[in-house]
Order: structure tokens, then sequence, then C-alpha cells
């Protein structure tokens, strides 16, 4: 089974709408390194239902440690960071976007993390 994880910071009290933009962001991004560099997997998550897991961390270095292992374990991985043309400063770093992938390697990594 293949799912994909974005990971958000709480620790920036991002309103509703913010939030869901940066997921979104985090998931098209995902998807399109997956589609790239992981076809197979790509696809048979696109055919599958295109799993999806939303969780969360509390601090930006948690948030980047997250993606660090995740790279480092060969998964497809992106970090968002915001425009600033809204709630946050240009720069600021939100969201990490994992997968497709087989879950039980992202479980690995984000199994630990709650959802949020």
């Amino acid at each position: 089974m293949l799912k994909q994880v974005i990971v958000v910071r709480v620790d920036l009290d991002m309103s509703k709408g913010k939030v869901a933009v940066q997921v979104a962001h985090a998931a098209v991004s995902a998807a399109l390194t997956a589609m790239k560099h992981y076809p197979d997997w790509f696809r048979e998550w696109l055919d599958s239902g295109q799993k999806k897991v939303v969780l969360k961390v509390s601090s930006e270095r948690e948030l980047i440690d997250i993606y660090e292992k995740a790279r480092s374990s060969g998964l497809p991985a992106v970090v968002i960071a915001d425009a600033g043309l809204t709630e946050l400063p240009p720069g600021t770093i939100t969201a990490v976007g994992i997968g497709p992938a087989p879950d039980e390697r992202i479980d690995r990594i984000t199994g630990h993390l709650k959802t949020l």
C-alpha cells in the first residue's frame, strides 16, 4: 500500500485556510516529485485512491528533521516555504510533503507523529 504524508507546523498559528493551502502545496509538490523520480510509486498511488495523511509537528527543527530523514531514506520529499503574501514572513517553512511511497517506509519516519 502507498500513501502520501503531509507534515505541518502548528507553532505558527496559521489560520485554517492558510493551513489548507500549505497542505495543498505540499501534496502537489511531493506528488510531482514522485511522478518524476518514482513513477511506479506515483502511478500505483494515483490508481489506488491517492491516500493522504496530515500530521503535525511543533517546530521548524522537528519539521526539517523529518524532511532530512525522508530524503536520506530514499523517499520523495519536499519542503514548503511560504511566499509571504498573507500571514507569514517570506520564506517561513510551513510543511513537508513525503511520498507517495510505501506505507511502511514512511511510517518509520512519521509513525510517532499525531494527526493534525
